[in-house]
């Protein structure tokens, strides 16, 4: 018996490993908690896009903010680009995280599509996104006043997505809702 059971010894492990990658392959990206909830924006010192000067977190205090990670690359943030330029116009505080990109690429990209940013982070290196844990682009990370991260969300932010989750979500960590963009449980 046990030479036989030898020869399905490479079945039964192809089978198990098989199992396990079919459950990481179906895991959800954007079910995964960030280890930075409920924890201050990391402490970073980069250049803006437009003028160079070197922020830090510090301009994330005393207003809710949404900080979106970007770049030109990313075809999903062309997707989401005109919507955050609605959440912009209707008074959302948004900061941009160009993230891995070429500077003038993304200034070319801000004039053709508008900007929705207060400002821009240059995170050409990567290591504000390391910091925060990005899987890629586009996430957008939701932070109070006092600059500790709420919330992550990855992937396309559009109407949909707003009006059923995450206008409540900004609303909860003390964000001005205006009613144009209320959800569907305000």
């Amino acid at each position: 018996m046990a030479p036989r059971l030898k020869l399905f010894l490479p079945l039964i492990l192809f089978a198990v490993l098989a199992l396990f990658l079919f459950r990481g392959l179906s895991l959800d990206p954007r079910a995964m908690p960030s280890a930075l909830i409920d924890k201050p924006f990391p402490v970073f010192s980069l250049p803006a896009l437009e003028s160079g000067e070197t922020l830090d977190r510090s301009l994330l205090l005393g207003k809710v903010s949404l900080v979106n990670i970007w770049a030109t690359w990313c075809i999903s943030c062309r997707v989401e680009h005109p919507y955050l330029n609605q959440l912009t116009e209707a008074g959302i505080h948004i900061v941009g995280v160009n993230y891995k990109d070429d500077d003038e690429s993304a200034k070319r990209w801000l004039a053709d599509l508008g900007n929705p940013y207060s400002i821009n982070i240059v995170d050409a290196a990567g290591n504000l996104g390391l910091d925060l844990g990005v899987y890629g682009a586009p996430e957008t990370y939701f932070v109070d006043a006092e600059g500790v991260i709420r919330y992550r969300h990855v992937g396309v932010i559009d109407e949909r997505v707003w009006r059923s989750k995450l206008a409540a979500i900004y609303a909860e960590i003390g964000g001005e809702l205006p009613p144009s963009l209320a959800g569907a449980g305000s």
